[in-house]
């Protein structure tokens, strides 16, 4: 058990050193060592993780942190309480380097931020954020969120469907997430997504 809880804060905390991008552009590292690598949980329930912490108050980096660590333990075997800690140790990790960084570099950047490195290194940044946010969103394009053809020709067409409301909700009419992730919510329980 504390090898897992040491594999869970190490894990979590260079997610959240690295994690470059806020929490979407965290979604991939966090998959790929979660599901991939540690084999914590499957990629179904991390899809379902990602919904809810989505659904939830707050970023989806420390959400998501938090929902791995309990499920974590408890897919492992331990109780409830050991879940808990394992919530609070992941969330702890995510969030400790960005707190101790933005302590330290937050009088360095005001005083240098016109200086030509520092502007050079987010020129560098930004589109690297870009690329990690279109990775998360390439890698929640999986049979978890939208069936298929061949294996469920109903569930794959409502998927499309509430995935392009969604898109052009949000492009086009400018629909508020909490918005769009009630009516979404709605369409699935009317149009039976459920239902497998």
């Amino acid at each position: 058990m504390v090898t897992l809880l040491l594999q869970l804060f190490w894990t979590f905390f260079l997610i959240g050193l690295f994690g470059f991008g806020g929490g979407y552009a965290m979604l991939s590292m966090i998959q790929g060592e979660v599901v991939e690598h540690y084999r914590w949980m499957t990629m179904g329930q991390f899809t379902d993780i990602v919904a809810v912490s989505q659904s939830t108050p707050g970023p989806i980096g420390i959400n998501s942190a938090t929902y791995v660590g309990y499920t974590a333990l408890v897919n492992a075997g331990y109780s409830h309480w050991w879940g808990v800690l394992g919530s609070f140790l992941a969330t702890f990790a995510v969030v400790l380097p960005s707190f101790v960084l933005m302590l330290l570099v937050s009088r360095l950047l005001l005083r240098y931020r016109d200086h030509a490195v520092v502007e050079s290194v987010f020129s560098g940044l930004r589109p690297a954020i870009v690329g990690l946010l279109a990775a998360a969103g390439l890698l929640l394009m999986n049979g978890e969120n939208f069936s298929s053809m061949g294996e469920n020709p109903w569930r794959f067409c409502i998927s499309l469907f509430i995935f392009a409301f969604a898109l052009i909700g949000q492009k086009v009419y400018r629909l508020g997430p909490v918005l769009i992730i009630l009516l979404c919510g709605i369409a699935g329980i009317i149009l039976g997504l459920g239902v497998s």
